[in-house]
């Protein structure tokens, strides 16, 4: 992500603020001004919580340039509780032990350097519970 954008967006992004319709209660991350449900407007902003699980997963084998020393790795949708989803990389295992229904917990990481200049980027990623 370029880093204006990466420093507009930061404080959703560390909080994991999501949005959810009051008229439908789906909840969508990142927060949205339109439900793309229903395409209310009546939207509440709601916290997510810093666990979830592994809807589904994928193993990069070859990924962007700023990730290929990190090569194979894991990424995958997770859904909170709340019903809320997103895709992290998940750390601190194989990459193949990665499978739906594996707990992990969100944890706030460095997720790349950007550029010659070393813009540090931090975001979430998971990590097994357990």
């Amino acid at each position: 992500m370029p880093s204006p954008r990466y420093w507009r967006e930061r404080a959703n992004r560390f909080r994991l603020e999501a949005a959810r319709c009051k008229g439908c209660d789906r909840v969508t991350y990142p927060a949205r001004t339109i439900c793309p449900s229903c395409r209310g407007t009546d939207l509440e902003t709601l916290n997510l919580s810093r666990k979830g699980k592994v809807v589904t997963s994928t193993v990069v084998h070859v990924g962007p340039s700023e990730f290929t020393m990190e090569a194979p790795y894991a990424m995958a949708v997770v859904e909170t509780p709340e019903g809320g989803r997103l895709m992290v990389q998940v750390v601190d295992c194989e990459p193949s032990d990665v499978q739906p229904g594996l707990e992990v917990s969100l944890e706030f990481r460095l997720i790349r350097r950007e550029g010659h200049s070393g813009i540090l980027c931090y975001g979430h990623k998971g990590v097994p519970v357990g």
